[in-house]
């Protein structure tokens, strides 16, 4: 499959806040965060949900991928997703496991899946 999402009790914010204390305990940091909400209003555009994107990336990990193979760059920095929908909260990934398979390199593969278990664990963990 290529993502892996999960519902939780708690709101975006509150899941949000998890997100930011959590990254730093699995050797992670957050790049980069987008309020897709926000950005969409402030174009026009009638959007009522909250929906988050945020880049992460561990460094050492992320030189394994590329060393391994450059167009790991294609799909780095890992993106993790926070959003709304119907009342229900989501977190989820695109699963950089899946992401490697499209480039055929078993070695990839391999350093992509043990990125994704780590960010797996933690999503897990706050939900």
């Amino acid at each position: 499959m290529y993502h892996y999402v999960v519902t939780s009790e708690k709101s975006a914010a509150e899941l949000k806040d998890a997100l930011y204390e959590v990254v730093p305990t699995i050797q992670f940091g957050i790049l980069g965060e987008l309020d897709l909400m926000a950005i969409m209003q402030k174009k026009g555009v009638d959007y009522n949900q909250a929906s988050y994107a945020f880049e992460v990336c561990n460094p050492k990990r992320a030189k394994a991928l590329i060393d391994q193979n450059p167009l790991a760059h294609m799909f780095l920095p890992c993106k993790v997703m926070i959003y709304e929908v119907d009342g229900t909260t989501h977190i989820g990934m695109p699963r950089p496991s899946t992401q490697a398979k499209m480039l055929e390199d078993d070695m990839l593969i391999e350093l992509a899946k043990e990125v994704e278990d780590i960010l797996i664990g933690a999503i897990d963990q706050i939900k």
